[in-house]
């Protein structure tokens, strides 16, 4: 296992990075078996687990905690807070009010005094940055939060927010954590290198592009569960669907050149981007994460760089990562429309 930096926070952590999305009544509900996916990654020399209050609405950093008894102190732990867990005004967003409730609420779950890393899971368009930057410095003084980031911001609010902090004597969002794999590199345009010079640790996610680079979705092939679950998603008569499957394909063929399966391949490549800090791996089973771990001796030399470069040009998005989270100003037309003078 290899480490690096965590932008200038001053932790280390491992390159593979633990991602728990997949704990819990979404993904695998055998507690037994995730604390054990827990124990097996330390065990492989990643330090670094990732997971969020959202994930099955709390049980997944409830599994989290309990498998981190006795092992916290050896572990860099990072959660998010943003969208919320119930119905109701106020509770979700990245305001002062919702996000010391969100900390106060992920320590009891996770069991633990600190969390090493806290994001803001997404940006909040109507909370003002020097609200977000104040509570979450608060938080750091209190020494409930070691440091804290962002996940998918896009690089003009990464900028403004360092902007914000130096103006406003604050502390700094020290990580970004961005969708990217080998059908979406749109981050690479600007994203990255913001990140880069700003000194922020970057952790990517997604990196099997949302199934689509397990190598169990190909042209032609039957249906595999997440389709049948999903059939809309892998409709081959979709276009940009017919796209994916086909990009991967080729994709495909490099990592067979390579001897190595597709995800092997897709999973070490965001790690060859000089920005990128660690991948999190969101396993669901114990099989998942041994066949993760039994290649995280691959680099990516500039020969199959180039191959890649070939299929997928830098900073080409073949779907689009964020259309789960449309930008507000893009899907509201009042937002981007002069009101026609009336009389």
């Amino acid at each position: 296992m290899q480490y690096a930096p965590l932008g200038r926070t001053g932790m280390t952590v491992s390159r593979y990075a633990l991602g728990t999305m997949m704990f819990g009544s979404v993904g695998n509900t055998d507690h037994d078996e995730c604390v054990k996916i827990v124990h097996t990654a330390l065990e492989a020399g990643i330090n670094f687990v990732d997971t969020a209050d959202m994930y099955s609405t709390g049980e997944s950093e409830r599994i989290v905690g309990k498998a981190l008894r006795g092992r916290r102190e050896a572990v860099i732990l990072a959660t998010k807070g943003h969208f919320g867990l119930e119905e109701g005004l106020n509770r979700s967003g990245n305001s002062r009010r919702h996000l010391l409730n969100a900390v106060n609420a992920s320590l009891r779950r996770l069991g633990t005094d600190w969390i090493d890393l806290y994001q803001v899971h997404r940006p909040d368009w109507s909370t003002d940055l020097e609200e977000t930057l104040g509570v979450l410095t608060d938080l750091v003084r209190e020494g409930k939060i070691r440091a804290f980031g962002c996940s998918t911001f896009p690089a003009h609010e990464l900028v403004e927010s360092h902007r914000v902090a130096e103006t406003r004597g604050l502390m700094r969002f020290r990580t970004e954590q961005p969708p990217y794999n080998l059908l979406a590199r749109g981050i690479e345009r600007d994203v990255l290198p913001v990140a880069e010079r700003w000194g922020m640790g970057v952790l990517t996610w997604s990196p099997l592009g949302f199934g689509f680079l397990t190598g169990h979705h190909r042209t032609g092939a039957a249906a595999s569960a997440r389709a049948r679950l999903r059939p809309a998603w892998f409709d081959p008569e979709n276009p940009q669907v017919a796209r994916k499957l086909a990009v991967a394909e080729e994709l495909a063929q490099v990592a067979d050149d390579l001897g190595r399966p597709l995800p092997a391949l897709a999973t070490a490549f965001p790690l060859a981007h000089r920005a990128v800090t660690s991948v999190i791996t969101g396993v669901r089973t114990l099989e998942q994460l041994r066949a993760t771990l039994e290649h995280v001796d691959l680099v990516l030399d500039d020969a199959v760089l180039d191959r890649l470069d070939a299929i997928v040009p830098p900073g080409t998005d073949v779907y689009d990562p964020q259309s789960p989270m449309p930008l507000p100003w893009l899907t509201d037309p009042a937002l981007r429309r002069r009101t026609a003078p009336t009389g």
